[in-house]
């Protein structure tokens, strides 16, 4: 086994006065920084072989003494941190992370595409250790899968690689990642930027039940026939976690069995020569043991690296196998272990202790020994600086940043990449608001602070203020007056749409087109609230009284609006008779100045018990799109329509409002239009109708009769989706979803609220 730096490209001399300007120390400290890789070494005795199958997978897990200590003391040491206020924590350690300004200074220098921190560690992989095979580049041909890798920053990072070292060569590629516009998906599970993700969706694979979960055996069959027309796979990566500050001290066991199905991904999918990487946490588990042992028996070279721009303090480091050796050896071994793929593999050892030898625990201990250091060291110092910092270690500090920013654009000699060399040559406007998904993905509070707020009830929640501001937030006027879509829409390739079916929603957890922290804390109010409660076992409305202070929008206006409306358009486009306004809403019939009225029955809200799927509820969903489809029928053209709307979290209820686009000159929505927090409380007003097109009706009508199919009893699928989610995300629709999503979602929250409010003085 040996540390060092591997294969990297040397410093040019005419950039070495670039860095003579640190003094001796700073620049031997940055190139220590830049030194943290550790490669195994196999024996000469060829004693590191792939186990035998009957052995794998067939024993409970036994953890290894020696590294579980290691594991508890490094434990001991991140437990200090438990009382440290986290954006407090952050922002120190931000500080202090030496290699913290390379990614502003590459992002400004070289115009690097989404450049984030993950572009900037795999570039340093890259330029490290040759993962592009001889063999590729000789043949013009380079083919790579990337695993659970949202955002896309290891792609972009790749291509910048290419183009600016002159590696010519075809290359083709395909990504895997948890569906960030999936809605059961878990937000807390997910990257949610979706930059790259919107502009190049053919190249992403999320499998026929549309989720990108990589841990379901059937997603890994799918994958194998999805990237089938690549020749071969010359590099796969795998940049797979999942958010586990709930739980620190067990990362490495949590994500245990997302590297498993990682690890056996790539296994399967790699051509020989091939290379691997795998970002992992720690190396203690047992799990890690087998795995690590297992690809070093598959690969002729195997190193564990941490990049300099990954934050020394964390566990994070990255396996970089070359040389993929044993793909026909390694066969019967894999069918086993895709045999046993799954999420609950983590509690079964992949391999017994007689099966690893001492050689091979005896330099795995000293890699483990060598990071835990180097972590201890980062946190202790980290602990050290943090009630206060001189002048003279904040200007040290500053020094040695500055430093590693230069240090790392010539140690690798990263150039400037012109945008039209980038994978995505335009951004989608509702990609910019996805940005505000994950800006309010902040942990804030101390670790023991968010561990007892886990513990709290909703009720106890409201009692101790956490939802005063929401509570407090008053309606005094029309919501969504000013949030208007000018239309009617742009010509929509209609041919371009498609019915994706998938396993129906157990509940929505997350949407392209809501704050997701928003989202979070509206499901817990409708889960726990005392308004559910009730009404589980009462009749809707029958517990809770309707805010007091909050104006809602009544039908009367929305009727007076809509002759308003009606009145500004054209005198050429008036018809002679009057406009026709449909309302969705009522059984009755009537007249209104400008306006000849028609009532019609609103699709039923989902029922008490199934509140957390908003609008993605089947039955729901279908009586939705009947009500639209019956509206068109009936409406004449210059007419107005008012449709109540449950949300639009969900994909098919944001193409339904894109269709409604497509047939009015003007449409926007009004909230509140009742107090019911469990039912609905917003509308849609359209007007200015034109005739839709004769291919909008037809798929309407047919992808209708496909939801009556998938909802026959025993069938436990629905449609998910019928617009490609790139049109989704065009024009003003994103914007105008979120902002009604937004008002919807605070507005229930308000409300149920004030319900557990004065359920409390009543009961008090």
């Amino acid at each position: 086994m040996s540390r060092g730096r591997g294969v990297r490209k040397k410093i040019g001399a005419d950039k070495e006065t670039d860095l003579d300007k640190f003094s001796p120390d700073v620049l031997a400290e940055i190139k220590e920084l830049f030194s943290k890789n550790v490669t195994y070494y196999k024996p000469p005795s060829r004693e590191w072989r792939i186990p035998n199958p009957n052995e794998a997978l067939k024993y409970e897990s036994q953890q290894y003494r020696s590294l579980q200590a290691l594991k508890e003391s490094l434990n001991q040491v991140k437990d200090q941190l438990s009382d440290k206020n986290l954006e407090e924590w952050h922002q120190h350690t931000s500080f202090t992370n030496k290699a913290g300004k390379a990614i502003s200074h590459v992002r400004t220098t070289v115009n690097a595409e989404i450049c984030t921190q993950a572009w900037c560690k795999f570039y340093e992989i890259l330029a490290t250790f040759p993962l592009i095979p001889q063999r590729a580049l000789q043949s013009g041909e380079f083919n790579s899968v990337h695993l659970c890798e949202a955002p896309g920053a290891f792609i972009a990072s790749l291509n910048h690689y290419l183009k600016t070292n002159c590696l010519y060569c075809d290359w083709m590629w395909a990504a895997n990642t948890l569906n960030p516009y999936h809605e059961a998906n878990d937000n807390g599970m997910m990257i949610m930027d979706d930059r790259l993700i919107a502009s190049t969706l053919p190249w992403w694979f999320f499998g026929s039940d549309d989720t990108g979960d990589i841990m379901s055996q059937k997603h890994l069959l799918e994958l194998k026939r999805f990237t089938s027309n690549m020749r071969a796979i010359d590099l796969v990566t795998a940049d797979g976690s999942f958010d586990c500050q709930g739980n620190p001290d067990e990362q490495e066991a949590l994500v245990a069995s997302l590297h498993y199905c990682e690890a056996v991904s790539a296994l399967m999918l790699l051509r020989s020569g091939g290379s691997f990487v795998l970002k992992m946490f720690t190396l203690f588990e047992h799990s890690s043991v087998s795995l690590l042992y297992l690809l070093n028996c598959c690969f002729n070279a195997v190193h564990v690296f941490k990049p300099a721009t990954s934050k020394a303090g964390n566990s994070e480091v990255y396996v970089v196998c070359l040389e993929y050796s044993a793909k026909e050896a390694v066969r019967p071994l894999l069918s086993k272990m895709i045999r046993n793929f799954g999420p609950d593999i983590a509690g079964r050892a992949l391999f017994p202790h007689h099966s690893i030898p001492d050689s091979f625990l005896r330099q795995h201990k000293e890699v483990c020994s060598f990071f835990h250091k180097l972590q201890i060291q980062t946190i202790r110092e980290n602990l050290r600086l943090f009630p206060s910092m001189s002048e003279e270690q904040k200007q040290r500090l500053s020094q040695l940043r500055d430093c590693a920013a230069e240090f790392y654009l010539q140690r690798y000699r990263v150039q400037y990449l012109p945008r039209s060399k980038w994978l995505s040559k335009t951004a989608l406007r509702g990609c910019s608001l996805n940005g505000k998904l994950f800006g309010h993905r902040k942990q804030v509070g101390s670790f023991n602070e968010r561990k007892e707020l886990e513990t709290l009830t909703w009720k106890e929640k409201v009692e101790k203020g956490y939802y005063k501001a929401w509570i407090e937030q008053h309606v005094s006027g029309d919501l969504g007056k000013d949030c208007i879509l000018r239309g009617p829409g742009e010509d929509c390739d209609i041919e371009a749409w498609y019915v994706l079916k998938g396993a129906a929603l157990p509940k929505v957890r997350s949407s392209p087109f809501c704050d997701l922290e928003l989202l979070n804390h509206l499901n817990e109010a409708l889960e726990q609230s005392l308004l559910t409660r009730c009404g589980n076992g009462s009749p809707r409305g029958a517990c809770g009284n309707p805010c007091r202070t909050c104006v809602v929008t009544t039908t009367d206006h929305l009727l007076s609006e809509a002759s308003s409306l009606f009145q500004e358009q054209p005198a050429a486009a008036l018809p002679e008779e009057g406009a026709h306004c449909l309302v969705v809403g009522s059984s009755c019939a009537q007249q209104t100045g400008h306006l000849r009225v028609e009532f019609s029955a609103p699709p039923p809200c989902p029922a008490p018990s199934c509140v957390t799927l908003h609008d993605g509820e089947p039955r729901y969903q279908q009586e939705f799109l009947r009500c639209i489809l019956c509206s068109l029928r009936k409406l004449q053209a210059g007419g107005s329509f008012i449709l109540p709307i449950l949300s639009s979290f969900t994909r098919f209820t944001a193409g339904l409002v894109l269709a409604l686009h497509l047939c009015f000159q003007c449409v926007s929505f009004r909230c509140p239009t009742s107090s019911d927090a469990l039912g609905t409380i917003a509308v849609l007003l359209c007007s200015g109708y034109q005739l839709p097109s004769d291919r909008l009706v037809a798929f309407l009508q047919d992808m209708h009769s496909v939801m009556s199919e998938t909802s026959q009893p025993g069938v436990q699928r629905q449609v998910l989706q019928f617009v490609p989610m790139e049109v989704l995300l065009k024009g003003d629709l994103p914007e105008f979803l979120w902002t009604m999503n937004t008002a919807i979602a605070k507005h229930k929250l308000h409300l149920l609220g004030q319900a557990e409010q004065e359920s409390m003085m009543l009961s008090a």
